[in-house]
């Protein structure tokens, strides 16, 4: 098969959807040598994003997210002489008969339609054409693949579950080489502290945890502070003027946008990481922070206890004393804290790129047959 891979938006954001493609891909380039691969790339992205002897690449004008970007990517991949198309940001070709895949991450935009910008509302609003065009669907989880079937109609005979999983950066190392990797690229944290992870905007649900953090001060009398390691998103000065008005600056930091190596010694530092999302597609931090067999305490919501399994303490996205009562747990008993750091690195080992990669090339043969 000659197999095209949407990737036209890692040019704009290396984040969650284009992680998730290079990762898909760099495992596809290991297992599978037959099949030839080209990544349809933004026309500025000059460099191959994959190098294999099967992979190669095609530099597309089609602008991502764009008005005219149905038309434009129809009539571009319509040359390349392609068995499939497979578009992990979920919007394939529309007007070509190229066999598709589409890749479904969540339905939070049908779901929160107030965490999202007008913008993206309204590119993902053409799901329900792009479910009726695409002849496989990956859902990255089965909460997903039931939103599909209940909220958008999609076949269920259609659709694939093919789980993500943790980069294999992220793994236990020794706290004392986390810490001089972190003073090495200018961070310092403390001894102790509560970590989250995520952009910073309302749909990963920060007003619950600052409350039950609030909580956490003036009832348990905790000391540690909470660390917030991500980039300011939409509505994010919200979150900002929260922190104030609960009086918590001299305790909440926030650190910006980490890299990949930062985040690795963060997890393995943290004493919890706390992951309060109102939904999540799949959940991709909880089990990066379980890989590196740090304690975790995520949202019952969305796919998340499809994720963790026992390996977490759950609690309702808008209970904050539920998330003051649980996080008090884990601060506090050592037991605990061992035991989901053991239940963690052994739930987080049930999830690999390769198996992902296997499950997708027999999506392929799906699609094409």
């Amino acid at each position: 098969m000659r197999i095209g891979v949407d990737v036209r938006l890692a040019y704009h954001q290396m984040a969650g959807i284009s992680l998730y493609a290079l990762r898909l891909l760099a495992a596809l380039s290991r297992i599978d040598t037959e099949n030839q691969y080209v990544l349809l790339q933004h026309r500025r992205q000059t460099e191959p994003l994959v190098f294999a002897p099967n992979f190669s690449h095609a530099r597309l004008l089609s602008p991502v997210h764009h008005r005219l970007e149905p038309w434009l990517l129809s009539v571009e991949t319509r040359f390349l002489q392609l068995d499939l198309i497979h578009s992990p940001d979920f919007i394939p070709p529309l007007h070509n008969q190229i066999p598709a895949v589409i890749t479904v991450h969540d339905l939070a935009f049908l779901i929160y339609p107030n965490f999202v910008t007008e913008a993206s509302a309204r590119y993902y609003g053409q799901l329900d054409e792009a479910v009726k065009r695409a002849s496989r669907i990956i859902a990255v989880s089965q909460s997903t693949k039931n939103d599909l079937v209940e909220l958008v109609g999609a076949p269920e005979r259609k659709i694939d579950v093919i789980y993500e999983a943790a980069d294999p950066l992220f793994r236990p190392i020794p706290r004392e080489m986390a810490r001089r990797q972190l003073q090495a690229s200018g961070l310092k944290v403390p001894e102790t502290f509560i970590l989250f992870v995520g952009t910073i905007e309302p749909r990963k649900n920060l007003a619950t945890l600052l409350r039950a953090y609030r909580l956490l001060r003036d009832r348990y009398r905790l000391e540690a502070p909470l660390l917030l390691s991500g980039a300011m998103g939409w509505l994010s000065e919200d979150l900002i003027a929260q922190v104030a008005s609960l009086k918590l600056e001299p305790h909440v930091r926030f650190l910006g946008k980490t890299t990949p190596e930062q985040l690795l010694a963060l997890y393995n530092l943290a004493t919890v990481l706390a992951h309060p999302a109102h939904y999540e597609g799949f959940g991709l931090t909880p089990l990066e922070a379980m890989a590196c067999a740090t304690p975790v305490v995520c949202s019952d919501a969305g796919s998340l206890p499809e994720v963790v399994g026992d390996a977490a303490l759950l609690a309702p996205p808008n209970d904050e004393e539920a998330w003051a009562v649980a996080l008090h747990r884990v601060m506090e008993d050592e037991a605990l804290q061992a035991s989901l750091r053991t239940k963690g690195r052994a739930r987080a080992a049930q999830f690999s790129w390769e198996k992902a990669a296997r499950q997708t090339l027999e999506t392929y043969r799906k699609a094409v047959s």
